[in-house]
Protein backbone atom coordinates (compact mmCIF):
# COMPACT_ATOMS: atom_id res chain seq x y z
CA UNK A 1 0.00 0.00 0.00
CA UNK A 2 1.20 3.51 -0.84
CA UNK A 3 0.76 6.31 1.68
CA UNK A 4 1.05 9.67 -0.08
CA UNK A 5 0.92 13.02 1.67
CA UNK A 6 1.18 16.69 0.68
CA UNK A 7 0.42 20.12 2.10
CA UNK A 8 -3.25 19.73 1.16
CA UNK A 9 -5.30 16.83 -0.19
CA UNK A 10 -8.34 17.76 -2.31
CA UNK A 11 -10.65 14.69 -2.29
CA UNK A 12 -13.33 16.85 -4.05
CA UNK A 13 -16.06 14.63 -2.57
CA UNK A 14 -15.24 16.21 0.82
CA UNK A 15 -13.44 19.35 2.06
CA UNK A 16 -9.67 19.74 1.56
CA UNK A 17 -7.51 18.03 4.20
CA UNK A 18 -4.48 19.92 5.43
CA UNK A 19 -1.46 17.58 5.54
CA UNK A 20 -3.72 14.62 4.77
CA UNK A 21 -2.65 11.21 3.51
CA UNK A 22 -4.06 9.31 0.54
CA UNK A 23 -3.93 5.55 1.06
CA UNK A 24 -3.59 3.66 -2.22
CA UNK A 25 -4.30 -0.08 -2.43
CA UNK A 26 -1.92 -2.38 -4.30
CA UNK A 27 -4.36 -2.50 -7.22
CA UNK A 28 -4.15 1.30 -7.57
CA UNK A 29 -7.56 2.09 -6.09
CA UNK A 30 -8.16 4.60 -3.32
CA UNK A 31 -8.57 3.14 0.16
CA UNK A 32 -9.15 6.38 2.06
CA UNK A 33 -7.98 9.92 2.84
CA UNK A 34 -6.90 10.36 6.47
CA UNK A 35 -4.96 12.69 8.78
CA UNK A 36 -1.15 12.61 8.70
CA UNK A 37 -0.77 12.27 12.49
CA UNK A 38 -1.77 8.60 12.26
CA UNK A 39 1.63 7.74 10.76
CA UNK A 40 5.33 8.15 11.29
CA UNK A 41 6.77 10.49 8.68
CA UNK A 42 9.16 7.76 7.58
CA UNK A 43 6.18 5.66 6.44
CA UNK A 44 4.97 8.30 3.99
CA UNK A 45 5.72 9.55 0.48
CA UNK A 46 5.97 13.26 1.29
CA UNK A 47 5.35 15.96 -1.33
CA UNK A 48 5.10 19.74 -1.37
CA UNK A 49 1.93 21.04 -2.98
CA UNK A 50 -1.69 20.02 -3.48
CA UNK A 51 -2.88 16.51 -4.35
CA UNK A 52 -5.99 16.19 -6.52
CA UNK A 53 -7.77 13.52 -8.56
CA UNK A 54 -6.76 13.24 -12.21
CA UNK A 55 -8.23 15.93 -14.46
CA UNK A 56 -11.07 15.47 -16.94
CA UNK A 57 -10.80 17.38 -20.22
CA UNK A 58 -14.49 17.76 -21.03
CA UNK A 59 -13.97 19.20 -24.52
CA UNK A 60 -11.11 18.54 -26.90
CA UNK A 61 -10.53 18.08 -30.66
CA UNK A 62 -7.62 15.65 -30.60
CA UNK A 63 -7.77 15.16 -34.36
CA UNK A 64 -6.90 18.84 -34.98
CA UNK A 65 -3.57 18.60 -33.16
CA UNK A 66 -1.66 18.93 -36.46
CA UNK A 67 -2.85 22.56 -36.68
CA UNK A 68 -0.82 23.77 -33.69
CA UNK A 69 0.64 27.22 -34.46
CA UNK A 70 -0.92 27.14 -37.94
CA UNK A 71 -3.80 29.59 -37.36
CA UNK A 72 -3.36 33.21 -36.26
CA UNK A 73 -4.82 34.33 -32.94
CA UNK A 74 -7.67 36.77 -32.34
CA UNK A 75 -9.10 36.72 -35.86
CA UNK A 76 -12.66 35.83 -34.82
CA UNK A 77 -14.59 32.60 -35.22
CA UNK A 78 -15.49 32.93 -38.91
CA UNK A 79 -11.88 33.48 -40.00
CA UNK A 80 -10.78 30.66 -37.68
CA UNK A 81 -13.22 28.18 -39.24
CA UNK A 82 -12.31 29.36 -42.73
CA UNK A 83 -8.65 28.70 -42.03
CA UNK A 84 -9.38 25.16 -40.77
CA UNK A 85 -11.25 24.42 -44.00
CA UNK A 86 -8.34 25.77 -46.04
CA UNK A 87 -5.72 23.74 -44.17
CA UNK A 88 -7.47 20.44 -43.54
CA UNK A 89 -6.24 18.74 -46.71
CA UNK A 90 -2.66 20.03 -46.61
CA UNK A 91 -1.22 17.46 -44.18
CA UNK A 92 -0.40 13.83 -44.76
CA UNK A 93 -1.62 10.94 -42.60
CA UNK A 94 1.74 10.42 -40.91
CA UNK A 95 1.89 14.06 -39.78
CA UNK A 96 -1.66 13.93 -38.46
CA UNK A 97 -1.11 10.69 -36.54
CA UNK A 98 2.17 11.87 -35.02
CA UNK A 99 0.51 15.09 -33.82
CA UNK A 100 -2.34 13.09 -32.24
CA UNK A 101 0.09 10.79 -30.45
CA UNK A 102 2.16 13.69 -29.11
CA UNK A 103 -0.95 15.53 -27.96
CA UNK A 104 -2.15 12.53 -25.99
CA UNK A 105 1.26 12.32 -24.33
CA UNK A 106 0.96 16.00 -23.44
CA UNK A 107 -2.44 15.46 -21.83
CA UNK A 108 -1.13 12.52 -19.80
CA UNK A 109 1.85 14.59 -18.62
CA UNK A 110 -0.62 17.29 -17.56
CA UNK A 111 -2.59 14.89 -15.39
CA UNK A 112 -5.56 14.37 -17.70
CA UNK A 113 -7.14 10.93 -17.26
CA UNK A 114 -10.33 11.29 -19.32
CA UNK A 115 -11.42 13.29 -22.36
CA UNK A 116 -14.66 14.24 -24.05
CA UNK A 117 -13.26 14.25 -27.57
CA UNK A 118 -14.84 15.66 -30.71
CA UNK A 119 -14.35 13.68 -33.92
CA UNK A 120 -15.32 14.63 -37.45
CA UNK A 121 -13.15 11.86 -38.88
CA UNK A 122 -11.71 8.51 -37.80
CA UNK A 123 -8.20 9.99 -37.55
CA UNK A 124 -7.93 9.78 -33.75
CA UNK A 125 -9.39 6.31 -33.32
CA UNK A 126 -6.16 4.36 -33.70
CA UNK A 127 -4.55 6.29 -30.85
CA UNK A 128 -7.65 6.07 -28.68
CA UNK A 129 -7.75 2.29 -29.08
CA UNK A 130 -4.51 2.07 -27.07
CA UNK A 131 -6.51 3.11 -23.96
CA UNK A 132 -3.85 5.38 -22.48
CA UNK A 133 -6.66 7.77 -21.55
CA UNK A 134 -10.37 7.11 -21.08
CA UNK A 135 -12.28 8.76 -23.94
CA UNK A 136 -15.89 9.49 -24.72
CA UNK A 137 -16.01 10.26 -28.45
CA UNK A 138 -18.54 12.77 -29.75
CA UNK A 139 -19.02 12.20 -33.48
CA UNK A 140 -19.82 15.71 -34.56
CA UNK A 141 -22.31 16.28 -37.37
CA UNK A 142 -22.57 19.36 -39.59
CA UNK A 143 -25.12 20.30 -42.21
CA UNK A 144 -26.91 23.65 -42.04
CA UNK A 145 -28.94 23.18 -45.20
CA UNK A 146 -31.95 20.89 -44.65
CA UNK A 147 -31.27 19.04 -47.90
CA UNK A 148 -28.04 17.51 -46.56
CA UNK A 149 -29.46 16.24 -43.26
CA UNK A 150 -29.87 12.65 -44.43
CA UNK A 151 -26.37 12.36 -45.89
CA UNK A 152 -24.73 14.10 -42.91
CA UNK A 153 -26.49 11.85 -40.42
CA UNK A 154 -25.71 8.64 -42.30
CA UNK A 155 -22.04 9.58 -42.60
CA UNK A 156 -21.90 10.18 -38.84
CA UNK A 157 -23.74 6.92 -38.17
CA UNK A 158 -21.13 5.01 -40.16
CA UNK A 159 -18.39 6.44 -37.93
CA UNK A 160 -20.45 5.78 -34.78
CA UNK A 161 -20.94 2.13 -35.67
CA UNK A 162 -17.24 1.67 -36.35
CA UNK A 163 -16.33 2.49 -32.72
CA UNK A 164 -16.46 -0.41 -30.25
CA UNK A 165 -18.00 0.02 -26.81
CA UNK A 166 -20.55 2.50 -25.51
CA UNK A 167 -18.43 5.61 -24.83
CA UNK A 168 -19.64 7.40 -27.95
CA UNK A 169 -22.32 9.79 -29.16
CA UNK A 170 -23.58 11.31 -32.38
CA UNK A 171 -23.77 15.02 -31.60
CA UNK A 172 -24.49 18.39 -33.26
CA UNK A 173 -21.61 20.79 -33.98
CA UNK A 174 -23.38 24.09 -33.34
CA UNK A 175 -26.49 26.18 -33.97
CA UNK A 176 -25.13 27.77 -37.16
CA UNK A 177 -24.04 24.46 -38.71
CA UNK A 178 -26.90 22.03 -37.97
CA UNK A 179 -30.39 22.23 -39.47
CA UNK A 180 -33.58 21.52 -37.57
CA UNK A 181 -33.92 18.35 -39.65
CA UNK A 182 -30.45 17.14 -38.63
CA UNK A 183 -31.15 17.99 -34.98
CA UNK A 184 -34.27 15.82 -35.24
CA UNK A 185 -32.29 12.83 -36.52
CA UNK A 186 -29.69 13.24 -33.78
CA UNK A 187 -32.49 13.46 -31.22
CA UNK A 188 -34.00 10.15 -32.28
CA UNK A 189 -30.65 8.35 -32.17
CA UNK A 190 -29.69 9.89 -28.80
CA UNK A 191 -33.00 8.87 -27.28
CA UNK A 192 -32.60 5.31 -28.54
CA UNK A 193 -29.01 4.95 -27.27
CA UNK A 194 -29.18 7.09 -24.11
CA UNK A 195 -25.90 8.96 -24.52
CA UNK A 196 -24.77 12.51 -23.62
CA UNK A 197 -24.66 15.29 -26.22
CA UNK A 198 -22.19 18.13 -26.71
CA UNK A 199 -22.72 21.32 -28.70
CA UNK A 200 -20.64 24.44 -29.35
CA UNK A 201 -22.76 27.43 -28.33
CA UNK A 202 -22.50 31.24 -28.43
CA UNK A 203 -18.81 31.26 -29.22
CA UNK A 204 -19.13 34.48 -31.23
CA UNK A 205 -21.30 37.58 -31.61
CA UNK A 206 -21.96 36.65 -35.24
CA UNK A 207 -23.61 33.39 -34.16
CA UNK A 208 -26.25 35.36 -32.30
CA UNK A 209 -26.58 37.91 -35.13
CA UNK A 210 -27.40 35.12 -37.56
CA UNK A 211 -30.38 33.99 -35.51
CA UNK A 212 -31.51 37.36 -34.22
CA UNK A 213 -31.50 39.25 -37.53
CA UNK A 214 -29.94 37.08 -40.29
CA UNK A 215 -26.93 39.37 -40.36
CA UNK A 216 -23.21 39.18 -39.62
CA UNK A 217 -20.10 37.48 -40.95
CA UNK A 218 -21.65 34.01 -41.02
CA UNK A 219 -23.88 35.14 -43.89
CA UNK A 220 -20.81 35.97 -45.97
CA UNK A 221 -19.14 32.75 -44.83
CA UNK A 222 -21.94 30.63 -46.27
CA UNK A 223 -21.99 32.66 -49.48
CA UNK A 224 -18.30 31.80 -50.00
CA UNK A 225 -19.21 28.13 -49.53
CA UNK A 226 -22.01 28.52 -52.09
CA UNK A 227 -24.63 27.54 -49.54
CA UNK A 228 -28.00 29.14 -50.28
CA UNK A 229 -29.57 30.53 -47.08
CA UNK A 230 -32.99 31.32 -48.58
CA UNK A 231 -34.41 28.51 -46.44
CA UNK A 232 -33.25 30.19 -43.21
CA UNK A 233 -35.33 32.74 -41.33
CA UNK A 234 -34.18 34.62 -38.26
CA UNK A 235 -35.78 33.58 -35.00
CA UNK A 236 -35.24 36.99 -33.36
CA UNK A 237 -33.73 35.09 -30.46
CA UNK A 238 -30.19 34.15 -29.52
CA UNK A 239 -28.65 31.03 -31.02
CA UNK A 240 -28.90 29.23 -27.68
CA UNK A 241 -32.60 29.90 -27.19
CA UNK A 242 -33.26 29.15 -30.87
CA UNK A 243 -31.87 25.61 -30.93
CA UNK A 244 -32.07 24.30 -27.36
CA UNK A 245 -35.78 23.39 -27.89
CA UNK A 246 -34.63 20.95 -30.59
CA UNK A 247 -33.03 18.78 -27.87
CA UNK A 248 -35.02 16.66 -25.44
CA UNK A 249 -35.06 18.01 -21.90
CA UNK A 250 -34.09 14.67 -20.39
CA UNK A 251 -30.84 14.51 -22.39
CA UNK A 252 -27.53 15.13 -20.67
CA UNK A 253 -26.26 18.11 -22.68
CA UNK A 254 -22.89 19.88 -22.58
CA UNK A 255 -22.96 23.49 -23.75
CA UNK A 256 -19.42 24.38 -24.80
CA UNK A 257 -17.79 27.84 -24.76
CA UNK A 258 -20.78 30.06 -23.76
CA UNK A 259 -18.63 33.13 -24.35
CA UNK A 260 -21.58 35.40 -25.10
CA UNK A 261 -24.27 33.74 -22.98
CA UNK A 262 -26.18 36.24 -20.85
CA UNK A 263 -27.26 35.87 -17.19
CA UNK A 264 -30.90 35.84 -18.32
CA UNK A 265 -30.23 32.94 -20.70
CA UNK A 266 -28.30 31.01 -18.05
CA UNK A 267 -31.17 31.41 -15.60
CA UNK A 268 -33.73 30.28 -18.20
CA UNK A 269 -31.72 27.17 -19.10
CA UNK A 270 -31.21 26.22 -15.46
CA UNK A 271 -34.94 26.61 -14.76
CA UNK A 272 -36.04 24.57 -17.77
CA UNK A 273 -33.33 21.93 -18.33
CA UNK A 274 -32.25 19.68 -15.47
CA UNK A 275 -29.36 17.94 -17.22
CA UNK A 276 -27.49 20.81 -18.86
CA UNK A 277 -23.78 21.11 -18.13
CA UNK A 278 -21.56 24.02 -19.13
CA UNK A 279 -17.99 23.80 -20.39
CA UNK A 280 -15.40 26.59 -20.29
CA UNK A 281 -12.42 26.58 -22.65
CA UNK A 282 -11.00 30.00 -21.70
CA UNK A 283 -7.68 29.82 -23.53
CA UNK A 284 -9.46 28.99 -26.79
CA UNK A 285 -11.91 31.85 -26.20
CA UNK A 286 -8.98 34.24 -25.87
CA UNK A 287 -7.20 32.68 -28.84
CA UNK A 288 -10.16 33.07 -31.20
CA UNK A 289 -12.37 35.91 -29.94
CA UNK A 290 -10.21 37.52 -27.22
CA UNK A 291 -13.23 37.34 -24.89
CA UNK A 292 -14.15 35.26 -21.85
CA UNK A 293 -17.49 34.13 -20.41
CA UNK A 294 -18.81 35.84 -17.30
CA UNK A 295 -17.86 33.06 -14.91
CA UNK A 296 -19.68 34.63 -11.96
CA UNK A 297 -23.04 34.52 -13.75
CA UNK A 298 -22.79 30.75 -14.09
CA UNK A 299 -21.79 30.31 -10.46
CA UNK A 300 -24.68 32.47 -9.27
CA UNK A 301 -27.08 30.09 -11.02
CA UNK A 302 -25.45 26.99 -9.49
CA UNK A 303 -24.51 25.67 -12.91
CA UNK A 304 -22.79 22.33 -13.36
CA UNK A 305 -19.47 23.53 -14.81
CA UNK A 306 -16.74 21.58 -16.57
CA UNK A 307 -13.45 22.60 -18.20
CA UNK A 308 -11.94 21.77 -21.60
CA UNK A 309 -8.91 22.66 -23.67
CA UNK A 310 -10.49 22.79 -27.13
CA UNK A 311 -7.87 21.92 -29.77
CA UNK A 312 -4.28 22.82 -30.52
CA UNK A 313 -5.67 24.73 -33.49
CA UNK A 314 -6.99 27.23 -30.91
CA UNK A 315 -4.61 26.69 -28.01
CA UNK A 316 -0.89 26.40 -27.32
CA UNK A 317 -1.28 23.62 -24.74
CA UNK A 318 -3.57 20.80 -23.69
CA UNK A 319 -3.47 21.49 -19.97
CA UNK A 320 -6.50 21.75 -17.71
CA UNK A 321 -4.30 23.42 -15.10
CA UNK A 322 -3.51 26.19 -17.61
CA UNK A 323 -7.24 26.70 -18.19
CA UNK A 324 -7.86 26.93 -14.44
CA UNK A 325 -5.12 29.54 -14.13
CA UNK A 326 -6.87 31.75 -16.69
CA UNK A 327 -10.18 31.44 -14.85
CA UNK A 328 -8.51 32.14 -11.49
CA UNK A 329 -6.63 35.17 -12.81
CA UNK A 330 -9.88 36.52 -14.27
CA UNK A 331 -11.88 35.92 -11.09
CA UNK A 332 -9.54 35.38 -8.11
CA UNK A 333 -12.50 35.01 -5.74
CA UNK A 334 -13.36 31.54 -7.06
CA UNK A 335 -12.07 29.05 -4.43
CA UNK A 336 -9.50 26.52 -5.59
CA UNK A 337 -11.68 23.62 -4.44
CA UNK A 338 -14.46 24.91 -6.72
CA UNK A 339 -12.12 25.13 -9.71
CA UNK A 340 -10.82 21.64 -9.04
CA UNK A 341 -14.39 20.31 -8.79
CA UNK A 342 -15.04 21.66 -12.29
CA UNK A 343 -11.86 19.99 -13.54
CA UNK A 344 -12.45 16.58 -11.95
CA UNK A 345 -15.78 15.49 -10.45
CA UNK A 346 -18.08 17.45 -12.78
CA UNK A 347 -16.37 16.32 -15.96
CA UNK A 348 -16.35 12.71 -14.79
CA UNK A 349 -20.06 12.87 -14.00
CA UNK A 350 -20.99 14.39 -17.35
CA UNK A 351 -19.01 11.78 -19.29
CA UNK A 352 -20.45 9.00 -17.07
CA UNK A 353 -17.05 8.05 -15.64
CA UNK A 354 -17.99 8.96 -12.06
CA UNK A 355 -17.81 5.37 -10.79
CA UNK A 356 -14.04 5.32 -11.23
CA UNK A 357 -12.86 8.91 -11.75
CA UNK A 358 -13.33 12.43 -10.42
CA UNK A 359 -12.90 12.11 -6.64
CA UNK A 360 -10.59 10.52 -4.09
CA UNK A 361 -13.09 8.02 -2.73
CA UNK A 362 -12.79 4.40 -1.68
CA UNK A 363 -12.65 1.96 -4.58
CA UNK A 364 -12.04 4.57 -7.29
CA UNK A 365 -8.94 4.81 -9.47
CA UNK A 366 -9.05 8.48 -10.51
CA UNK A 367 -5.34 9.08 -10.96
CA UNK A 368 -3.41 11.34 -8.62
CA UNK A 369 -2.07 14.78 -9.53
CA UNK A 370 0.34 16.89 -7.52
CA UNK A 371 0.13 20.63 -8.16
CA UNK A 372 3.55 22.03 -7.30
CA UNK A 373 4.82 25.58 -6.65
CA UNK A 374 1.64 26.76 -4.93
CA UNK A 375 0.55 29.30 -2.32
CA UNK A 376 0.07 27.15 0.79
CA UNK A 377 -1.05 30.05 2.97
CA UNK A 378 -3.75 31.26 0.59
CA UNK A 379 -4.47 27.75 -0.75
CA UNK A 380 -4.10 29.01 -4.32
CA UNK A 381 -2.37 28.19 -7.56
CA UNK A 382 0.34 30.50 -8.83
CA UNK A 383 1.23 31.40 -12.41
CA UNK A 384 4.24 29.09 -12.13
CA UNK A 385 2.31 26.14 -10.69
CA UNK A 386 2.66 22.89 -12.62
CA UNK A 387 1.52 19.26 -12.54
CA UNK A 388 3.41 16.16 -11.49
CA UNK A 389 1.49 12.93 -11.90
CA UNK A 390 1.76 10.54 -8.97
CA UNK A 391 -0.55 7.76 -10.09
Amino acid sequence: MRKITADYIFPISSPPVKQGVVLINNDGTIKSVVERDQFELSELEVHDGFITPGFVNAHCHLELSYLKNKISEKTGLVDFITKIIELRNEFDEETIQLAIEESEKEMIANGIVAVGDISNTINSFSQKSKSNILYHTFIELMGFHPDVAEVAFNNGLDIYESIPGSNKSVTPHGPYSVSEQLFHKINIHAKKNNYPLSIHIQESVDENKLFQSKEGDLIEFYKKLNIDLDFFESTQRSSLLSVIPYLEKEFKILLVHNTFTTPTEIKWIEENYENVWWCFCPKANLYIEETLPEFTSFMQNNCKITVGTDSLASNNSLSILDELKVISQTDPKIPLNTLLTWATKNGAEFLRFENTLGTLEKGKSPGLNLIKDVDNQGIKMLSESYIETLL
